[in-house]
């Protein structure tokens, strides 16, 4: 009895031990995980992805969109370019001389075949001198009741009018017509060329109806001021009324001047995701639209294939895991042995070799990033120092001595000076001409001159010589050990008047300054860094007074 019971006890510390461990806490923790990341993936995660590729194909449609919106501008501009210079080159005189004005038209309209037919109208509207390529039109055309044309005969410049989208009298075609006055000497309007353009023509609009987007999107083309689809991916469209307001609140909106993208409704009831992009030149704007439905079937399908992947991939995790995880744990004890007697001093502090690359791989990575991350950390505090020690020294704009190292460096030279007799000289040179650059250009501009100034002030300069940034566009440069000091100053002034007065080319603008130079010699000097610098920059003013881009010696100016 007393064995039976024993047995049971047995049974049951094994059956307790087997759920208290590891392996069926992390097979437990796989499953739930299992389960809770299907429903994270089928209430959250799908509609985030939703999103994202709702923002991806708001990118793609907007770059498209750009892309045709650019496209149509630029060939509008182009056209409105060739009209102008057109209009600019026709001499009235051959208004007079019908076979002459025929020629004319006929030659440029072979030659520039942007428009497909070029048109001098009478200045009444209801004639033409002539056009290329000839069509048969009524005689009862009428011109003059043209909004464009009007626009024309009321306005007092050259600067070409374009017509609303229209179809053509003749044939019905939708077209576009840029127009220019042609005036005599008095200003008066003697004819009109007109350029008519088909929108559907090669190199015009017809980009709109070849592109698609994907099997069922496309592109339109609104003309908001005309409320016309003036172009579209479905021909039938084109030329139409767009939708009343309230029908299309997007489209509404786009109407109003929005530009962006957005979800909306269209007038067929189909739930489109939209893109608007502006047309600068002629105040249209071009949609890029996609049926939601066709947009986001990968989400759809990526739903049902969770689904039924999850129930497939939870039967095989319980397999690997059973598998597995004795093999993933055992290496555990030897890593926490070997971090128990490091922390009891009884190893040496040094990285883990890493035997797998698994989690436990992961965990001993960890510890080695951690002891990497302590010895960054002491060398990052110690170029945290090194860098404070250089800013409390130089310029942190052209890295230059700053003043405090200045004036150490000439009292250092001051006392050189006295004990061995040798010279040395300051140079104080204050840029003429910089003002005007950090106020037109900004100071971006004038940050970049001053560095190119401070490495032109460098070149050339010895180990023993400083050159120091005094403060905004004033520079000090210490040459010391000189022999002939006044004569060798003066030939490094000179050097430095040329090397500033050569043009600085900066982002794409050109500058030219000059610098005004003013010199103290140590003969004349006393033994303050202050007295030296104030010599220098009496005799910098001196050099301005008297026409800049000079150098002066202290109580003796020389014209550079």
């Amino acid at each position: 009895m007393r064995l039976q019971q024993s047995g049971r006890r047995r049974t049951q510390y094994s059956a307790m031990k087997i759920f208290h461990s590891i392996k069926f806490r992390l097979i437990g923790l796989g499953v739930t995980l299992v389960i809770f990341g299907v429903i994270i993936r089928l209430c959250f995660a799908l509609p985030f992805a939703q999103k994202l590729l709702g923002d991806l194909i708001e990118t793609q449609q907007i770059s498209i969109a750009t892309y045709v919106a650019r496209d149509i501008d630029n060939s509008i501009v182009a056209r409105r370019a060739l009209i102008s210079e057109l209009g600019a080159t026709l001499r009235p005189a051959l208004l007079q001389q019908p076979e002459n004005l025929a020629r004319w038209v006929r030659e440029r309209q072979r030659i520039n075949t942007l428009f497909n037919r070029l048109v001098i109208l009478r200045p009444d509207g209801k004639g033409v001198f002539a056009r290329y390529p000839e069509i048969e039109q009524p005689p009862s055309v009428d011109y003059s009741k043209s909004d464009w044309f009007q626009t024309i005969l009321q306005a007092n410049t050259d600067t070409p009018v374009m017509s609303k989208p229209h179809r053509g009298i003749v044939d019905g075609q939708p077209l576009l017509i840029m127009a220019v006055p042609v005036r005599d000497s008095d200003r008066h309007v003697i004819a009109i060329l007109a350029g008519i353009v088909t929108l559907n023509t090669t190199g015009f609009l017809d980009l709109l109806q070849d592109m698609h987007l994907g099997a069922t999107g496309g592109f339109l083309l609104i003309s908001p001021a005309d409320k016309l689809f003036v172009g579209s991916s479905d021909p039938s469209m084109i030329l139409t009324r767009t939708p009343p307001t309230g029908v299309n609140l997007l489209h509404d909106r786009a109407m109003a001047g929005y530009r962006g993208s957005g979800i909306t409704i269209n007038a067929f009831g189909i739930e489109e995701l939209s893109t608007m992009v502006s047309v600068p030149s002629t105040g249209w704007f071009v949609v890029a639209r996609m049926p939601t439905a066709e947009a986001f079937h990968p989400i759809a399908a990526t739903r049902s294939y969770v689904v039924i992947s999850t129930v497939v991939f939870m039967a095989g995790l319980i397999a690997v895991l059973l598998t597995l995880l004795p093999r993933i744990l055992g290496p555990l004890t030897d890593m926490a042995q070997s971090m128990r007697e490091m922390a009891d001093g009884k190893r040496q502090l040094a990285p883990l070799p890493i035997v797998r690359h698994d989690e436990v791989g992961d965990l001993v990575m960890g510890f080695n990033y951690l002891l990497v991350r302590l010895q960054e950390k002491e060398n990052a505090l110690k170029e945290s120092e090194a860098r404070l020690t250089f800013m409390a020294h130089h310029d942190p704009l052209t890295g230059l001595y700053n003043r405090s190292m200045l004036e150490e460096h000439i009292e250092q030279a001051v006392a050189h000076s006295e004990r061995n007799g040798s010279h040395f000289a300051l140079l104080f040179c204050d840029l003429d001409g910089f003002k005007s650059i950090n106020d037109q250009y900004g100071h971006k501009a004038g940050d970049a001159v001053l560095c190119e100034v401070a490495t032109r002030l460098l070149d050339g300069r010895r180990r023993t010589d400083t050159v120091a940034r005094f403060g905004g566009d004033e520079f000090i440069i210490l040459l010391a050990d000189l022999t002939d000091a006044r004569i060798t100053t003066l030939s490094i002034a000179q050097q430095l008047l040329n090397a500033v007065a050569k043009p600085f080319h900066i982002d794409g603008q050109t500058f030219s300054i000059g610098t005004s130079i003013g010199i103290s010699l140590s003969s004349d000097a006393g033994t303050s860094p202050s007295q030296l610098i104030s010599r220098a920059d009496i005799a910098m003013y001196r050099a301005k007074r008297e026409g800049k881009n000079g150098v002066c010696i202290f109580d003796e100016c020389r014209e550079s």
